[in-house]
């Protein structure tokens, strides 16, 4: 762990964490005043965590923004180690900040940061993505959406920019990346595009004529911008990207601490991954028998999605499953198994304005105005939806999952300060908390049913299957004998992913390029869950008959998504 050794006695020995007021120290007021001027130099992380003010403008992805970003850090770090800790709340917060600033700024030196390309969360899809979370309910919602628009050609200009330094530097993106980030271009711009799409909204969506000439001038220009970006990255960024997919142990390494706000044995990781799946196939096959005897995994899962019982036809059934599903959750663990703070009973199950396949949640703002939500991003022409691979999935996005999560942590105002509720996310933390709840909610019994329980393994496989996949593929690890073992290459690659989660081909295709672009993320799911269960058993231990199970989650997510060596450290300090 980087940064002072943590002792968090509130933590450890089940003190007052509730939302009533804490007295704001000197640590508080200092990552405030970070969290502040991060979402000033971000306004697309401030939209996102509904922080007002700056809907209007987009992220600054140029050299320069980025090393504005860098001197942010420096100056807090200097700031940091001047300060001391009052209570247990700022030992947390020292070491957490201190992890996290310092890990960027490793990230920064080495150029990484302005070489952010990938399919899934680089500016590319950044800067999209950010017009979801807006509102549209009013022509002044609208007008916001009109200055910010005029802005995404600044935006992706500054980030072509950026590009070219860290090439210049060495620091070469991926050419599957490359372009598969040119296709979603020329997929944002298409006639079923998301800009089409917009422009075909706005004509709903305000009676004023000259406000909707306006909308539709300003989505002509970003949809000019997202083509104009598509032939840079064809003409200058790809004809000097890298073959190679891997990124090498070394860097990969900066990426998983990352991710997880942890140091792990890679290698270790690696062999546990494999063994892990294997466990999840085994009990696979147990369940597969009960679900349809002798007709192995593959033939169970074609009978579930035969089973008129556990299908849906259409995303308003869909959309309405999902609210059902999540309400009843919320309902059944409040007060029993979790705290549930009263506004945090309140989700927002939606269906996305795009088509990716994927499935989201994101958080409430500060004020609790805007709910938190799931998003499901149905891909085009898919109408028929089987719950029994999705129930695990609400409660992975919902209760007691990020929703309950993020949520909680958002609640405690009186705790814990801005930069603590809203601006440290770790994946690790959050993702591995996502799948802790799938596998909790098996143990308490909601996903009794096999065909139910079947979805959460076959999720549960996909997850231990890109363990191996992301670490063995990046690091150079030898690849299971499964599928021939020696060099990784994206064919075995394919042949591994496929083999262990039943999933349409193009979702697993975009997953793979996922893993191969976004190093570390896709582990941080299973690790992170690792790292929770082996927190909760030695919380166990620890307090033996005094063990409480809904403490211990309260406890837990009181100290907010930290990284999980400052968690294990501040839940479990040295006896």
């Amino acid at each position: 762990m980087i940064g002072p050794k943590v002792e968090p006695l509130a933590y450890s020995r089940g003190m007052n964490t509730s939302a009533s007021p804490r007295a704001t120290t000197r640590v508080d007021e200092l990552a405030d005043s970070y969290f502040d001027s991060a979402v000033e130099l971000s306004p697309i992380e401030a939209t996102s965590l509904g922080v007002p003010g700056q809907d209007e403008m987009l992220d600054d992805f140029s050299p320069e923004g980025y090393e504005r970003i860098s001197e942010l850090r420096r100056t807090t770090l200097s700031a940091l180690r001047t300060v001391t800790a009052e209570d247990d709340v700022d030992e947390v917060t020292i070491a957490a900040m201190t992890e996290r600033l310092e890990l960027a700024e490793e990230i920064h030196e080495a150029g990484y940061d302005l070489a952010d390309l990938n399919v899934i969360a680089s500016p590319l899809q950044n800067v999209r993505d950010v017009f979801d979370l807006m509102p549209t309910d009013s022509d002044e919602d609208w007008a916001v959406i009109v200055t910010r628009m005029r802005a995404v050609p600044e935006a992706l200009t500054g980030w072509l920019q950026s590009l070219r330094v860290a090439a210049d530097a060495g620091n070469r993106p991926a050419r599957r990346q490359v372009e598969r980030c040119i296709e979603q271009c020329a997929d944002h711009i298409s006639s079923e595009g998301y800009f089409h799409a917009l422009t075909q909204q706005t004509v709903d969506g305000t009676e004023d004529e000259a406000l909707a000439d306006e909308l539709r001038h300003a989505i002509d220009e970003a949809a000019r911008a997202y083509e104009e970006t598509a032939e840079k990255l064809r003409e200058e960024v790809l004809v000097d990207s890298r073959e190679a997919d891997a990124v090498g142990a070394e860097r990969y390494a900066l990426h998983s601490r990352q991710f997880l706000g942890a140091r792990i044995d890679l290698e270790e990781t690696y062999r546990w991954g494999q063994e892990e799946l294997a466990r999840i196939t085994a009990e696979m096959e147990e369940v597969a028998e009960r679900v349809a005897p002798g007709a192995g995994v593959k033939g169970a899962i074609a009978a579930l999605d035969e089973s008129a019982a556990y299908t849906l036809h259409g995303t308003d059934a869909l959309q309405e499953w999902m609210q059902q599903r999540a309400d009843e959750a919320v309902t059944a663990l409040a007060d029993t198994h979790f705290d549930v703070p009263d506004p945090v009973r309140r989700i927002e199950c939606m269906i996305a304005p795009t088509n990716s396949g994927g499935i989201y949640y994101t958080g409430p703002s500060a004020d609790f105005s805007r709910p938190g939500r799931m998003w499901w991003a149905v891909p085009r022409d898919v109408e028929k939806f089987g719950t029994w691979r999705e129930l695990t999935t609400v409660y992975h996005e919902g209760v007691p999952g990020h929703h309950l999560q993020i949520g909680q942590t958002m609640y405690r105002s009186g705790l814990l300060n801005r930069w603590r509720r809203l601006g440290a996310w770790t994946s690790g933390h959050g993702e591995g908390w996502a799948l802790y709840a799938e596998r909790l909610m098996a143990e308490l019994g909601y996903l009794d049913d096999d065909g139910n329980r079947l979805g959460m393994l076959d999720g549960q496989s996909l997850r231990a299957a890109r363990v191996v996949l992301d670490i063995g593929v990046h690091c150079g690890f030898e690849a299971p004998a499964e599928v021939g073992g020696g060099e990784w290459t994206y064919d075995k690659a394919w042949s591994f992913l496929s083999a262990h989660a039943d999933m349409a081909e193009g979702f697993l295709r975009f997953e793979l390029d996922r893993y191969l672009g976004w190093p570390g993320q896709a582990p941080s799911y299973k690790v992170g869950e690792r790292l929770w269960f082996d927190l909760r058993e030695k919380t166990r231990e620890r307090e033996g008959a005094d063990f409480d199970l809904r403490a211990f989650h309260r406890r837990a997510l009181d100290v907010g998504s930290v990284g999980l060596d400052v968690l294990r450290d501040a839940l479990l300090p040295p006896a």
